[in-house]
């Protein structure tokens, strides 16, 4: 029988019962979201920030750059900076991922939120072969598209309507920062972290 390995970034006691946070609500911003990276520096997850302050508290991690704005942690004795990312102090081995799973939200975030018939601004998803013909609802097949255009296009090929598509729609890289980014909309602190992993 196999044994699974503790979570490193898993078993951490709630913040009320961490010393010198405060379990109020109030007390912790929320909402937030926090980038974390590996030891090696190379995107790993996204945190609450409630969960950013329990691992630099537990010094499993250290904060990498402060969240804009002067928002802070508070109680009685500890005033703590939010962090908007941080860094685990020791490496965690990542799994390989087999695939990268396939969503509304990752499809438009790889396009960049322009449409791939026009290049404005998508709002919604688009098969480039309709599924009513035969068209898989996989990353090689989906593109970014603007409700008109996507209303227009209806269930016929781009053949037919004389379109074409200038970028070749393929599966993310499976590394960790190139599914992190489809997973969420990155804050623009994030971006220098990122780097090329997002694209």
């Amino acid at each position: 029988m196999k044994h699974r390995q503790p979570d490193p970034i898993g078993a951490d006691p709630d913040p009320g019962e961490v010393p010198g946070i405060a379990r109020h609500p109030s007390a912790i911003p929320t909402g937030s979201r926090v980038l974390l990276l590996n030891a090696t520096f190379e995107p790993l997850a996204v945190v609450t920030a409630k969960r950013a302050i329990v691992l630099m508290l537990t010094g499993k991690a250290e904060c990498v750059e402060e969240t804009l704005g002067g928002v802070a942690f508070h109680s009685e004795s500890l005033t703590i900076p939010a962090p908007s990312v941080m860094r685990l102090s020791r490496y965690v081995r990542v799994p390989y991922r087999h695939a990268v799973p396939m969503t509304r939200a990752g499809v438009l975030r790889r396009d960049g939120r322009r449409c791939a018939y026009c290049g404005k601004r998508a709002d919604t998803i688009d098969h480039v072969v309709p599924r009513s013909r035969g068209g898989a609802h996989t990353w090689d097949n989906c593109v970014a598209a603007c409700r008109t255009c996507n209303s227009k296009k209806a269930d016929r090929l781009i053949e037919e309507l004389g379109w074409k598509l200038d970028v070749t729609p393929r599966a993310p890289d499976r590394a960790a920062g190139g599914i992190l980014v489809l997973a969420v909309e990155p804050l623009p602190s994030w971006e220098p972290w990122l780097g090329e992993r997002a694209a």
